[in-house]
């Protein structure tokens, strides 16, 4: 894949010196804040060498968000389809990132969904995109609406991936946003 630009960032495919970074955002409390449990540095490793052996279909590699004016790695980012059914819709796709804390509030997480939403409407030809977070997650919900996507109630879910030890995790709301929805904004945009 072609990497993708942004004002700040570059976004990459995974290569193996990302390994490191991926174990700290699989360990680091802050970032796991609304996951049921951190990884250990073994299973951190095998997850990064199963992303590494799959071969994606074209658009949906995990990506790793590199910083322009420094080099630095900070997170990933990326699109993937969803295997929920049937709560939600079989391969439907999911925008997503993880960005290292020390990162936090300076609105990557905003520019690079802005540029893989890019992407996904106007490349890859994507109808929706979605997105889900754990229901008292504000930090992703922010990231979410910034983006434009917008709430859909009607399909928050109690996530089954979550176990029984975790109730306050369970629950997780849905963000959409229609390829329609994005190029009227688009649109609207470019006339102000």
């Amino acid at each position: 894949m072609t990497p993708i630009e942004t004002l700040r960032l570059i976004l990459r495919p995974c290569l193996d010196e990302d390994r490191e970074l991926f174990y700290e955002l699989s360990a680091d409390p802050a970032v796991l804040e609304f996951f049921p449990f951190r990884r250990s540095r073994e299973d951190a490793d095998a997850i990064f060498a199963m992303i590494q052996d799959m071969t994606p279909e074209p658009g949906f590699d995990l990506l790793v968000m590199v910083l322009k004016h420094s080099g630095e790695t900070i997170g990933f980012c990326g699109l993937s389809k969803l295997q929920l059914a049937p709560i939600l819709p079989q391969d439907v796709v999911e925008i997503g990132w993880r960005i290292s804390a020390r990162h936090w509030n300076n609105g990557y997480a905003t520019e690079s969904g802005l540029a893989l939403l890019h992407q996904a409407f106007t490349i890859l030809e994507i109808k929706e995109i979605l997105s889900i977070a754990v229901h008292d997650n504000r930090r992703a919900l922010s990231a979410m609406a910034k983006i434009g996507m917008q709430p859909d109630p009607g399909c928050d879910f109690d996530h089954p991936q979550i176990p029984e030890t975790h109730p306050h995790l369970k629950r997780h709301v849905v963000y959409r946003l229609s390829a329609a929805e994005w190029r009227a904004e688009q649109a609207g945009q470019a006339t102000r």
